[in-house]
Protein backbone atom coordinates (compact mmCIF):
# COMPACT_ATOMS: atom_id res chain seq x y z
CA UNK A 1 0.00 0.00 0.00
CA UNK A 2 2.90 2.48 0.81
CA UNK A 3 4.60 1.45 -2.43
CA UNK A 4 1.52 2.63 -4.37
CA UNK A 5 1.14 5.97 -2.51
CA UNK A 6 4.56 6.83 -2.97
CA UNK A 7 3.96 5.46 -6.85
CA UNK A 8 0.92 7.72 -6.89
CA UNK A 9 2.68 11.03 -5.64
CA UNK A 10 5.41 10.79 -7.68
CA UNK A 11 3.31 10.35 -10.93
CA UNK A 12 1.07 13.36 -9.74
CA UNK A 13 4.12 15.28 -8.37
CA UNK A 14 5.83 14.94 -11.94
CA UNK A 15 2.27 16.36 -14.04
CA UNK A 16 2.26 19.27 -11.27
CA UNK A 17 5.33 19.94 -12.71
CA UNK A 18 4.29 19.39 -16.58
CA UNK A 19 1.27 21.95 -15.50
CA UNK A 20 3.14 24.41 -14.42
CA UNK A 21 5.65 24.73 -16.69
CA UNK A 22 3.33 24.37 -19.88
CA UNK A 23 0.68 27.64 -18.69
CA UNK A 24 3.57 29.63 -17.85
CA UNK A 25 4.84 30.15 -21.28
CA UNK A 26 1.54 31.98 -22.74
CA UNK A 27 1.76 34.57 -19.77
CA UNK A 28 5.02 34.97 -20.15
CA UNK A 29 5.25 35.80 -23.84
CA UNK A 30 5.16 39.65 -24.41
CA UNK A 31 8.49 39.10 -21.54
CA UNK A 32 9.85 37.11 -23.37
CA UNK A 33 9.62 38.52 -26.64
CA UNK A 34 10.75 42.26 -25.23
CA UNK A 35 13.84 40.11 -23.98
CA UNK A 36 14.88 38.66 -27.15
CA UNK A 37 13.92 41.46 -29.19
CA UNK A 38 11.37 39.59 -31.18
CA UNK A 39 7.72 39.93 -31.62
CA UNK A 40 4.82 37.80 -30.74
CA UNK A 41 4.17 36.16 -34.00
CA UNK A 42 7.84 34.79 -34.05
CA UNK A 43 8.03 33.70 -30.32
CA UNK A 44 4.92 31.65 -31.10
CA UNK A 45 7.74 29.15 -32.05
CA UNK A 46 8.43 28.56 -28.33
CA UNK A 47 4.94 26.38 -28.76
CA UNK A 48 5.96 24.25 -32.54
CA UNK A 49 9.88 24.20 -31.16
CA UNK A 50 8.88 22.75 -27.78
CA UNK A 51 6.40 20.29 -28.97
CA UNK A 52 8.78 19.26 -31.75
CA UNK A 53 10.97 18.60 -29.14
CA UNK A 54 8.04 16.95 -26.70
CA UNK A 55 7.57 14.70 -30.03
CA UNK A 56 11.25 13.40 -30.71
CA UNK A 57 11.10 13.06 -26.94
CA UNK A 58 7.82 10.77 -26.86
CA UNK A 59 9.54 8.62 -29.36
CA UNK A 60 12.36 8.54 -27.53
CA UNK A 61 10.42 7.48 -24.29
CA UNK A 62 9.00 5.39 -26.17
CA UNK A 63 12.00 3.10 -27.05
CA UNK A 64 13.64 3.66 -23.93
CA UNK A 65 10.58 2.36 -21.20
CA UNK A 66 10.62 -1.20 -22.43
CA UNK A 67 14.24 -1.30 -22.04
CA UNK A 68 15.50 1.15 -18.68
CA UNK A 69 14.59 1.25 -15.62
CA UNK A 70 11.51 3.87 -15.34
CA UNK A 71 13.24 5.52 -11.88
CA UNK A 72 16.38 6.52 -14.03
CA UNK A 73 14.38 7.97 -17.08
CA UNK A 74 12.29 10.00 -14.67
CA UNK A 75 14.88 11.27 -12.82
CA UNK A 76 17.26 12.02 -15.35
CA UNK A 77 14.40 14.08 -17.66
CA UNK A 78 13.00 15.83 -14.75
CA UNK A 79 16.70 17.19 -13.82
CA UNK A 80 16.63 18.27 -17.24
CA UNK A 81 13.68 20.29 -17.39
CA UNK A 82 14.74 22.04 -14.10
CA UNK A 83 17.87 23.47 -15.59
CA UNK A 84 16.85 24.54 -18.53
CA UNK A 85 13.50 26.40 -17.07
CA UNK A 86 16.01 28.19 -14.71
CA UNK A 87 18.01 29.37 -17.97
CA UNK A 88 14.87 30.54 -19.88
CA UNK A 89 14.50 34.34 -18.54
CA UNK A 90 18.60 34.87 -19.14
CA UNK A 91 18.92 34.21 -22.75
CA UNK A 92 18.38 36.96 -24.43
CA UNK A 93 19.36 35.31 -28.00
CA UNK A 94 15.86 34.52 -30.15
CA UNK A 95 17.74 31.54 -31.66
CA UNK A 96 19.21 29.96 -28.22
CA UNK A 97 15.99 30.45 -26.40
CA UNK A 98 14.20 28.57 -28.98
CA UNK A 99 17.10 26.02 -28.89
CA UNK A 100 16.81 25.82 -25.22
CA UNK A 101 12.95 24.86 -25.66
CA UNK A 102 13.27 21.88 -28.11
CA UNK A 103 15.93 20.50 -25.61
CA UNK A 104 13.84 20.97 -23.06
CA UNK A 105 10.46 19.45 -24.92
CA UNK A 106 13.03 16.30 -25.92
CA UNK A 107 13.12 16.05 -21.93
CA UNK A 108 9.82 16.56 -21.12
CA UNK A 109 8.70 14.32 -23.60
CA UNK A 110 10.42 11.32 -21.71
CA UNK A 111 8.83 12.13 -18.53
CA UNK A 112 5.31 12.72 -20.26
CA UNK A 113 5.23 9.54 -22.28
CA UNK A 114 7.18 7.54 -19.24
CA UNK A 115 4.40 8.96 -16.65
CA UNK A 116 1.66 7.97 -18.09
CA UNK A 117 3.06 4.07 -19.68
CA UNK A 118 3.99 3.45 -16.34
CA UNK A 119 0.63 4.00 -14.34
CA UNK A 120 -1.16 2.01 -16.96
CA UNK A 121 0.87 -0.77 -16.49
CA UNK A 122 0.67 -0.43 -12.55
CA UNK A 123 -3.23 -0.58 -12.67
CA UNK A 124 -4.02 -2.04 -16.16
CA UNK A 125 -7.46 -2.52 -16.74
CA UNK A 126 -8.74 -0.67 -13.59
CA UNK A 127 -6.10 2.66 -14.42
CA UNK A 128 -9.06 4.77 -15.76
CA UNK A 129 -9.63 7.09 -13.00
CA UNK A 130 -5.50 6.92 -11.95
CA UNK A 131 -5.14 8.49 -15.79
CA UNK A 132 -7.69 10.84 -14.91
CA UNK A 133 -6.38 11.64 -11.42
CA UNK A 134 -2.95 12.00 -12.92
CA UNK A 135 -4.31 14.84 -15.26
CA UNK A 136 -5.93 16.68 -12.85
CA UNK A 137 -3.22 17.55 -11.33
CA UNK A 138 -1.47 18.81 -14.51
CA UNK A 139 -4.42 20.87 -14.39
CA UNK A 140 -3.78 21.73 -10.92
CA UNK A 141 -0.23 22.94 -12.40
CA UNK A 142 -1.31 24.99 -15.29
CA UNK A 143 -4.25 26.75 -13.41
CA UNK A 144 -1.88 27.53 -10.24
CA UNK A 145 0.95 28.58 -13.40
CA UNK A 146 -0.26 31.95 -14.52
CA UNK A 147 -2.53 32.52 -10.70
CA UNK A 148 1.00 32.46 -8.89
CA UNK A 149 2.62 34.98 -12.01
CA UNK A 150 -0.24 37.36 -11.31
CA UNK A 151 0.46 37.37 -7.71
CA UNK A 152 4.28 37.88 -7.96
CA UNK A 153 3.81 40.52 -10.45
CA UNK A 154 1.72 42.26 -8.07
CA UNK A 155 3.63 41.81 -5.16
CA UNK A 156 6.43 43.62 -7.55
CA UNK A 157 8.33 40.46 -8.77
CA UNK A 158 9.14 39.74 -12.14
CA UNK A 159 8.28 36.88 -14.43
CA UNK A 160 12.07 35.35 -14.22
CA UNK A 161 11.12 35.09 -10.19
CA UNK A 162 8.25 32.68 -12.32
CA UNK A 163 10.87 30.52 -13.33
CA UNK A 164 13.24 30.35 -10.68
CA UNK A 165 10.67 29.32 -8.49
CA UNK A 166 9.56 26.71 -11.25
CA UNK A 167 12.89 25.08 -11.64
CA UNK A 168 13.05 24.74 -7.73
CA UNK A 169 10.39 23.03 -7.75
CA UNK A 170 11.11 20.61 -10.64
CA UNK A 171 14.43 19.87 -8.93
CA UNK A 172 12.96 19.04 -5.60
CA UNK A 173 10.74 16.73 -7.57
CA UNK A 174 13.16 15.10 -8.72
CA UNK A 175 14.88 14.11 -5.91
CA UNK A 176 11.40 12.94 -4.12
CA UNK A 177 11.07 10.84 -7.63
CA UNK A 178 15.23 9.49 -6.80
CA UNK A 179 14.57 8.64 -2.83
CA UNK A 180 10.74 7.13 -3.29
CA UNK A 181 9.61 5.94 -6.66
CA UNK A 182 9.41 2.27 -7.31
CA UNK A 183 8.53 1.78 -11.51
CA UNK A 184 6.52 -1.50 -12.22
CA UNK A 185 8.55 -3.40 -14.76
CA UNK A 186 7.03 -3.93 -18.12
CA UNK A 187 4.16 -6.02 -18.75
CA UNK A 188 5.30 -9.89 -18.95
CA UNK A 189 4.89 -10.73 -22.69
CA UNK A 190 7.70 -10.59 -25.22
CA UNK A 191 8.10 -8.29 -27.95
CA UNK A 192 7.76 -10.75 -30.35
CA UNK A 193 4.50 -11.84 -28.87
CA UNK A 194 3.86 -8.06 -28.46
CA UNK A 195 4.52 -7.55 -32.26
CA UNK A 196 2.78 -10.59 -33.42
CA UNK A 197 -0.47 -9.41 -31.61
CA UNK A 198 -0.54 -6.31 -33.11
CA UNK A 199 0.88 -7.20 -36.62
CA UNK A 200 -2.11 -6.96 -38.50
CA UNK A 201 -6.47 -6.04 -37.56
CA UNK A 202 -6.70 -2.71 -37.93
CA UNK A 203 -4.23 -1.61 -35.29
CA UNK A 204 -2.03 1.01 -37.53
CA UNK A 205 -5.73 2.52 -38.62
CA UNK A 206 -6.49 2.36 -34.64
CA UNK A 207 -3.21 3.99 -33.43
CA UNK A 208 -3.59 6.59 -36.41
CA UNK A 209 -6.86 7.45 -35.10
CA UNK A 210 -5.85 7.30 -31.42
CA UNK A 211 -2.61 9.64 -32.39
CA UNK A 212 -5.22 12.56 -34.67
CA UNK A 213 -7.32 12.06 -31.59
CA UNK A 214 -4.55 13.79 -29.19
CA UNK A 215 -3.09 15.41 -32.13
CA UNK A 216 -6.47 18.03 -32.49
CA UNK A 217 -7.24 18.14 -28.81
CA UNK A 218 -4.15 18.92 -27.37
CA UNK A 219 -4.20 21.74 -29.98
CA UNK A 220 -7.47 23.16 -29.14
CA UNK A 221 -6.47 23.11 -25.39
CA UNK A 222 -2.65 24.20 -25.59
CA UNK A 223 -4.11 27.00 -27.85
CA UNK A 224 -6.80 28.41 -25.99
CA UNK A 225 -4.63 27.71 -22.49
CA UNK A 226 -1.40 29.63 -24.52
CA UNK A 227 -3.41 32.64 -26.17
CA UNK A 228 -6.07 33.68 -24.08
CA UNK A 229 -3.86 36.19 -22.76
CA UNK A 230 -3.11 37.57 -25.57
CA UNK A 231 -6.12 37.56 -26.80
CA UNK A 232 -7.41 39.65 -24.10
CA UNK A 233 -4.67 42.02 -24.01
CA UNK A 234 -4.68 42.35 -27.62
CA UNK A 235 -8.42 43.35 -27.92
CA UNK A 236 -7.90 45.44 -24.71
CA UNK A 237 -10.09 43.45 -22.43
CA UNK A 238 -7.78 43.35 -19.69
CA UNK A 239 -4.09 44.37 -18.00
CA UNK A 240 -1.26 42.26 -17.58
CA UNK A 241 -2.69 41.06 -14.28
CA UNK A 242 -6.20 40.77 -15.27
CA UNK A 243 -5.41 38.60 -18.34
CA UNK A 244 -3.05 36.14 -16.11
CA UNK A 245 -6.04 35.57 -13.97
CA UNK A 246 -8.08 35.16 -16.88
CA UNK A 247 -5.66 32.31 -18.15
CA UNK A 248 -6.28 30.84 -14.19
CA UNK A 249 -9.74 31.18 -14.46
CA UNK A 250 -9.66 28.66 -17.72
CA UNK A 251 -6.78 26.23 -15.97
CA UNK A 252 -8.95 26.40 -12.53
CA UNK A 253 -12.18 24.88 -14.74
CA UNK A 254 -10.24 22.65 -16.19
CA UNK A 255 -8.98 21.71 -13.01
CA UNK A 256 -12.42 21.15 -11.45
CA UNK A 257 -13.11 19.19 -14.90
CA UNK A 258 -10.51 17.04 -14.17
CA UNK A 259 -11.87 16.71 -10.80
CA UNK A 260 -14.94 15.71 -11.85
CA UNK A 261 -13.74 13.24 -14.34
CA UNK A 262 -12.00 11.24 -11.83
CA UNK A 263 -15.60 9.63 -10.08
CA UNK A 264 -17.06 9.98 -13.76
CA UNK A 265 -14.65 7.34 -14.60
CA UNK A 266 -15.76 5.00 -12.64
CA UNK A 267 -19.38 5.10 -13.43
CA UNK A 268 -19.37 6.27 -17.05
CA UNK A 269 -17.87 4.39 -20.27
CA UNK A 270 -15.65 7.02 -22.40
CA UNK A 271 -18.16 6.65 -24.99
CA UNK A 272 -20.32 8.76 -22.36
CA UNK A 273 -17.87 10.76 -21.57
CA UNK A 274 -16.68 11.95 -24.63
CA UNK A 275 -19.18 13.34 -26.93
CA UNK A 276 -21.19 15.28 -23.75
CA UNK A 277 -17.81 17.03 -23.30
CA UNK A 278 -16.92 17.77 -26.68
CA UNK A 279 -19.99 19.42 -27.34
CA UNK A 280 -20.20 21.24 -24.24
CA UNK A 281 -16.82 23.18 -25.25
CA UNK A 282 -18.14 24.09 -28.41
CA UNK A 283 -21.46 25.38 -27.00
CA UNK A 284 -19.06 28.12 -24.86
CA UNK A 285 -17.00 28.51 -27.82
CA UNK A 286 -19.53 29.75 -29.98
CA UNK A 287 -20.56 32.86 -28.39
CA UNK A 288 -17.37 34.08 -28.11
CA UNK A 289 -16.97 33.63 -31.98
CA UNK A 290 -20.25 35.82 -32.01
CA UNK A 291 -18.97 38.38 -29.50
CA UNK A 292 -15.18 38.30 -29.78
CA UNK A 293 -15.05 41.30 -27.54
CA UNK A 294 -17.46 41.03 -24.51
CA UNK A 295 -15.99 41.37 -21.52
CA UNK A 296 -18.60 38.67 -19.84
CA UNK A 297 -18.59 36.35 -22.82
CA UNK A 298 -14.54 35.89 -23.00
CA UNK A 299 -14.71 35.07 -18.81
CA UNK A 300 -17.34 32.44 -19.31
CA UNK A 301 -16.33 31.02 -22.05
CA UNK A 302 -12.89 30.42 -20.79
CA UNK A 303 -13.95 29.05 -17.45
CA UNK A 304 -16.94 27.02 -19.26
CA UNK A 305 -14.90 25.42 -22.02
CA UNK A 306 -12.07 24.84 -19.56
CA UNK A 307 -14.31 22.59 -17.60
CA UNK A 308 -15.92 20.80 -20.66
CA UNK A 309 -12.42 20.27 -22.29
CA UNK A 310 -11.44 18.60 -19.53
CA UNK A 311 -12.03 14.84 -19.07
CA UNK A 312 -11.21 14.87 -23.05
CA UNK A 313 -7.28 13.70 -23.22
CA UNK A 314 -7.11 11.10 -20.04
CA UNK A 315 -10.91 9.45 -21.10
CA UNK A 316 -9.94 9.25 -24.52
CA UNK A 317 -6.08 7.48 -24.01
CA UNK A 318 -7.66 5.34 -21.53
CA UNK A 319 -10.17 4.46 -24.35
CA UNK A 320 -6.83 3.47 -26.47
CA UNK A 321 -5.58 1.50 -23.27
CA UNK A 322 -8.99 -0.94 -23.25
CA UNK A 323 -8.72 -1.37 -26.63
CA UNK A 324 -5.51 -2.40 -27.54
CA UNK A 325 -2.32 -3.90 -25.26
CA UNK A 326 -0.21 -0.68 -24.97
CA UNK A 327 3.43 -1.57 -25.17
CA UNK A 328 5.86 1.69 -24.20
CA UNK A 329 6.34 2.25 -28.01
CA UNK A 330 2.36 1.99 -28.77
CA UNK A 331 2.23 4.80 -25.83
CA UNK A 332 4.57 7.03 -27.30
CA UNK A 333 3.14 6.27 -31.22
CA UNK A 334 -0.38 7.50 -29.73
CA UNK A 335 1.39 9.87 -27.17
CA UNK A 336 3.12 11.21 -30.46
CA UNK A 337 -0.21 13.22 -31.60
CA UNK A 338 -0.03 14.57 -28.27
CA UNK A 339 3.11 16.34 -28.70
CA UNK A 340 2.86 17.15 -32.17
CA UNK A 341 -0.91 18.49 -31.69
CA UNK A 342 0.93 21.08 -29.37
CA UNK A 343 3.37 22.55 -31.78
CA UNK A 344 1.56 22.85 -34.78
CA UNK A 345 -1.37 24.80 -34.02
CA UNK A 346 -0.51 26.93 -30.83
CA UNK A 347 2.48 27.64 -32.85
CA UNK A 348 0.44 29.10 -36.20
CA UNK A 349 -2.22 30.95 -34.08
CA UNK A 350 -0.02 34.06 -33.34
CA UNK A 351 1.00 34.54 -36.88
CA UNK A 352 -2.67 34.45 -37.81
CA UNK A 353 -3.89 36.24 -35.16
CA UNK A 354 -1.41 38.88 -35.90
CA UNK A 355 -2.44 39.05 -39.54
CA UNK A 356 -6.90 37.80 -38.51
CA UNK A 357 -7.39 39.29 -35.73
CA UNK A 358 -7.55 37.97 -32.36
CA UNK A 359 -10.70 36.43 -32.71
CA UNK A 360 -9.20 34.16 -35.02
CA UNK A 361 -8.00 32.06 -31.59
CA UNK A 362 -11.40 31.09 -31.02
CA UNK A 363 -12.88 29.57 -34.44
CA UNK A 364 -8.91 27.96 -34.94
CA UNK A 365 -10.12 26.07 -31.03
CA UNK A 366 -13.53 24.72 -32.46
CA UNK A 367 -12.58 23.71 -35.28
CA UNK A 368 -9.77 21.47 -33.58
CA UNK A 369 -12.51 20.13 -31.35
CA UNK A 370 -14.60 19.51 -34.31
CA UNK A 371 -11.75 17.27 -35.71
CA UNK A 372 -11.05 15.70 -32.25
CA UNK A 373 -14.40 14.17 -32.68
CA UNK A 374 -13.97 12.80 -35.87
CA UNK A 375 -10.71 11.43 -34.64
CA UNK A 376 -12.65 9.36 -31.76
CA UNK A 377 -15.10 8.15 -34.50
CA UNK A 378 -12.12 6.41 -35.59
CA UNK A 379 -10.87 5.10 -32.56
CA UNK A 380 -14.49 3.40 -32.16
CA UNK A 381 -14.58 2.31 -35.66
CA UNK A 382 -11.32 0.45 -36.01
CA UNK A 383 -11.64 -0.43 -32.04
CA UNK A 384 -14.80 -2.57 -33.12
CA UNK A 385 -13.57 -4.07 -35.86
CA UNK A 386 -10.20 -5.16 -34.33
CA UNK A 387 -13.26 -7.33 -31.93
CA UNK A 388 -14.84 -8.65 -35.48
CA UNK A 389 -13.75 -12.55 -36.66
CA UNK A 390 -10.79 -12.14 -38.36
CA UNK A 391 -8.90 -8.67 -36.29
CA UNK A 392 -6.35 -8.48 -34.00
CA UNK A 393 -7.30 -8.77 -30.07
Amino acid sequence: MRTAIRRLGGYFLLFICIGLDMALVGPTLPALAAQTGSTLGAMGMAFFLSALGFSLGTLLGGSLFDRVPGRRLLVAGHGIVAALVFLVPHVPVFGVLMALYVIKGIAGGVVHVGANTLLLWSYEGKAGPYVNALHFFFGLGAFLSPFLLGLLISAGGSYADAYHLLAVFDLLVAMVILFTLKAPAPPQRSEQKGAAAGSGGFLIPFVLSAMLFLFFYVSAEITFGGWIFTYAITLDLADAVRAAYLTSVFWLAFTIGRLISIPAAVRFSPRQIIPIALAGAAGFLIPLILFPAAPAVVWIAAAGAGFCMAPVWPTGFTLAGQSVSLTARISGFILLGDSIGGMVLPGLTGWIMERAGAPAMAQLVLASLAATFLAYLGILYFGNRRKEPGGAA
